[in-house]
């Protein structure tokens, strides 16, 4: 593998060491015009489901919950081998950035996705 996959705040200012910018949040960040995001991807498809996002911030569930059924989302969300498959070529020619608006980054969608594509 070429590239390295790393993760950072869409508000942080994009950088050529970004490489392939995928934008991996169901939802438009607010404030930020798409010309400004510099994006290769948008891949919504592959985030939590409305209701599971949902659940977790109403803190209806723990992270933890949240985190074992995103996992179950992802192993039955059909367009997951393709977005595997597509960070996987692109990392063949560098570096892939996936991004996010989430605050609190640590405890969002991003290390279950990351831990993921690791382990496929």
């Amino acid at each position: 593998m070429k590239g390295q996959l790393s993760y950072k705040r869409i508000y942080d200012k994009a950088t050529p060491e970004d490489g392939a910018r995928i934008l991996v949040d169901r939802l438009w960040p607010r404030g930020i015009k798409k010309e400004e995001a510099k994006l290769t991807a948008w891949r919504k498809e592959i985030t939590p489901s409305a209701e599971l996002r949902k659940a977790y911030h109403h803190k209806d569930i723990s992270y933890e919950q949240f985190a074992a059924a995103y996992r179950m989302e992802i192993e039955q969300n059909k367009a997951w081998p393709a977005f595997v498959h597509a960070v996987a070529e692109r990392l063949q020619s560098g570096p892939v950035t996936l991004l996010t608006a989430a605050k609190d980054v640590a405890h969002s969608h991003i290390p279950v996705l990351m831990t993921e594509l690791a382990e496929t």
